[in-house]
């Protein structure tokens, strides 16, 4: 125990068990030997430990480390409250009184705030790579489905035609906002809590600058009342693990009705699908669904710590132990899901010429032909309702586009002439866009190459240091 001296008893063992955080802070174990290094020499630097005892400490941290990266010494999950008095314990078996020096000046409080900003910014690094990954798997399908024309939707409805790599392009720019989300966490971690101790500083003359350099952060902390009970980076981390995975989620949703018999526009790897247990023909996108379906535990976990730091008076209380398992849980999820995804899409195959007899002569052309009668002066509230009629009259006859002819053309309205069958023609019909931003494959093809150059740009600074 860190603590017990004005006790008379010891701490009831079912209690113990209840209130231990051992079995998930375990995960923060590489986190606490780096801060404990850092602290250690901190004291050494202000006197408050000689160079004998500043290197017993570091010498006994560096074989507990030896010792946990070979499987050597595992503590028993039931015996500590935490993973930072496993390691005090075992630093006391192996240097003996001097290890208790090592707690000067700190509390559980600031050095677990600390542990934690150092875990969500190395995590959050980790994420913007996987997240990278997946944009670039991303770019090579889109670059190999330029020209590879698809209904866009609204309402699940036919739209506008469109090509697959626009439809991809748009969740690479979704992807770039989870990317600056993650950015900005790191950001928001990079003040480094450690000398606020259990709220309200210390008397000893601790250098607060110093270790905040050694542990790679920007600067220490302000506040040391809030510093000890502020979460809003764990909430920020976990804001952003849920809009990517709804993101993925929204992603998932579409794969999985491409890949289905009516649509019959994608196929999955093996690797990534599952069979039926009765019936053999089938082939499920059962990934997909699961990325899907892990998402509403993402949302769950976000929602968790909001409902427990809502009535939490400053400055630190107990019930602060329980904002780790929804950050381990959501970072699990999110980033084994970003990576599953890009492998599903590096290995999917695409059925090109899916839409393009489909397509011919489609309503789909119909907001093209109210723009062509625009051109030509009609306004836009008029062609939208000739462009109407025309598919009411088309629709009724169980008739396209195609089917029209001039004679009809010009009884409903004489300004028709030849030109306006270049509408309905699917030759073309990306090519006829002129907007920055639409689907015109040269707009595409310069917004992939831009892509392509900004993925290569991306240099992140070492956030987690041996």
């Amino acid at each position: 125990m860190l603590w017990g001296g004005r006790f008379e008893e010891k701490l009831n063992n079912d209690a113990l068990k209840f209130s231990s955080s051992f079995f998930f802070d375990k995960n923060l174990f590489e986190e606490d030997i780096l801060v404990d290094y850092s602290h250690a020499k901190m004291l050494n630097s202000i006197g408050l430990l000689s160079d004998d005892e500043m290197n017993s400490i570091l010498d006994g941290l560096h074989r507990i480390k030896k010792e946990w990266n070979e499987n050597f010494w595992r503590p028993d999950d039931d015996k500590f409250e935490d993973i930072h008095s496993a390691i005090e314990s075992r630093l006391f078996e192996m240097i003996g009184s001097v290890a208790g020096k090592l707690h000067t000046g700190r509390s559980r409080n600031d050095q677990i705030a600390t542990v934690m900003k150092l875990w969500v910014k190395k995590s959050s690094a980790e994420i913007l790579n996987e997240i990278e990954k997946l944009q670039s798997a991303l770019l090579i399908i889109a670059e190999k489905n330029i020209n590879t024309i698809i209904p866009g939707y609204t309402h699940l409805q036919r739209a506008q035609p469109i090509s697959l790599a626009f439809h991809l392009l748009a969740y690479v720019e979704m992807l770039s906002r989870d990317h600056i989300r993650f950015q900005n966490v790191i950001e928001e971690s990079n003040s480094c809590p450690l000398g606020s101790g259990a709220l309200a500083g210390s008397t000893l003359p601790l250098d607060r600058w110093l270790v905040s350099e050694s542990l790679n952060f920007s600067n220490p902390t302000g506040n040391a009342l809030d510093t000890v009970s502020d979460r809003d980076f764990m909430l920020d981390f976990l804001h952003s693990c849920s809009v990517g995975m709804m993101h993925l989620s929204r992603f998932s949703e579409e794969l999985i009705l491409w890949t289905s018999s009516e649509w019959n526009f994608v196929k999955l790897s093996d690797k990534f699908t599952t069979g039926s247990s009765l019936m053999p023909q089938k082939k499920n996108s059962d990934i997909a669904e699961l990325i899907r379906g892990k998402t509403g535990k993402v949302f769950g976990n976000q929602f968790s710590l909001l409902a427990t730091m809502k009535g939490l008076p400053l400055s630190y209380n107990r019930d602060l132990q329980e904002d780790k398992i929804p950050v381990f849980q959501s970072f699990e999820v999110y980033s084994r899901s970003l990576s599953l995804m890009a492998e599903m899409i590096a290995s999917m195959k695409i059925n090109k010429t899916r839409f393009y007899e489909e397509l011919k002569g489609d309503f789909i052309f119909a907001t093209e032909l109210a723009e062509w009668l625009v051109e030509r002066g009609i306004p836009f509230r008029e062609s939208h309702h000739i462009a109407g009629e025309i598919v009411k009259k088309l629709e009724n006859e169980n008739k396209n586009f195609l089917s029209l002819d001039m004679e009809y053309l010009k009884s409903v309205n004489s300004i028709f002439d030849e030109s306006v069958f270049e509408c309905f023609k699917i030759e073309g019909c990306l090519e006829r866009k002129k907007t920055l931003g639409s689907p015109n494959p040269s707009f595409v093809a310069d917004e992939i190459n831009l892509w392509k150059v900004n993925l290569q740009k991306y240099n992140y600074k070492k956030i987690f240091t041996e």
